[in-house]
């Protein structure tokens, strides 16, 4: 039942032209950076390589396939999200807007899996979401730039990994990132239980989002404790698989908070779509 029911909403999600948005925003994003590394590439390499070309020598192409993957994805995951709400936070919403909610709940078919296969769903998209970033960043990436090493400017320097030691870090890393999505799309998700209006859960889940980030930016002791278990925080724990070493305490806190957000935030959706009164 949760897979035929889960399979209704990706068909729901399918025929909504907004669920195109993301994926069509990110092509379009994607392509002229592409366009414009691809004219320009030595001006943004020049501003990496500048503090360091006269104690180092770069041989071979810097500007490959791996480094243009490690700049887009560095650039756009902060613009993903909103993304992402734009679709999951109409799930629920979105039918109880077109008056759909309360055919759906009368249904054999009980509330929570309704609700855990608008989830999948939801994780379904996102998923398809980052595929299509992995593929126009990576893959499209190194067959217009080529291959070759990968380097990293850090704040306390400079890293070059080796071609062959790569590909399981952007594997990893686009894992971390799809699980920071699904946060993102969890919490989008939640507050459609609470709205009776596509608008409401996208903007709120936007303006969580941007208010977590500013809290986690500022340098203020006062949020020094509160910083850690914000899921902000953590959505640029994908930049951890570009360490060296690679620091694993920082990569399962990161994943054990964002686990944590998502656990909290269903348990927080399944009690209130449970006890939804679709005949207000």
């Amino acid at each position: 039942m949760i897979f035929k029911s889960t399979y209704n909403e990706l068909l729901k999600i399918a025929y909504k032209p907004r669920s195109y948005i993301g994926i069509g925003g990110i092509i379009i994003i994607i392509a002229i950076i592409l366009f414009a590394l691809k004219v320009d590439g030595a001006f943004y390499i020049s501003l990496i390589t500048g503090q360091f070309e006269q104690s180092l020598i770069f041989e071979g192409e810097i500007l490959n396939g791996n480094l243009i993957a490690y700049i887009i994805i560095q650039m756009l995951i902060i613009h993903v999200p909103l993304l992402i709400a734009f679709v999951t936070g109409d799930l629920i919403s979105g039918e109880s807007a077109m008056g759909t909610i309360r055919l759906l709940l009368t249904k054999p078919v009980s509330r929570s899996t309704i609700l855990m296969s608008k989830f999948l769903a939801s994780c379904i998209y996102t998923l398809a979401v980052v595929l299509c970033l992995a593929f126009m960043s990576f893959t499209l990436g190194k067959i217009l730039f080529g291959a070759g090493d990968l380097m990293v400017l850090k704040s306390d320097g400079l890293i070059v990994f080796q071609e062959n030691d790569i590909g399981w870090r952007f594997l990893y890393a686009f894992t971390m990132a799809f699980l920071s999505l699904v946060t993102v799309a969890t919490l989008a998700l939640t507050l459609s239980c609470f709205s009776e209006n596509s608008i409401g859960p996208i903007v709120s889940t936007m303006g969580i989002v941007l208010l977590f980030t500013i809290i986690g930016s500022m340098d203020v002791p006062i949020f020094d404790n509160i910083r850690p278990f914000l899921f902000t925080t953590h959505m640029a724990a994908w930049r951890f698989f570009f360490d060296d070493p690679l620091n694993t305490t920082n990569i399962y806190y990161s994943i054990t908070i964002l686990i944590a957000h998502i656990t909290i935030l269903l348990s927080i959706a399944f009690y209130k779509f449970n006890t939804k009164d679709i005949l207000s």
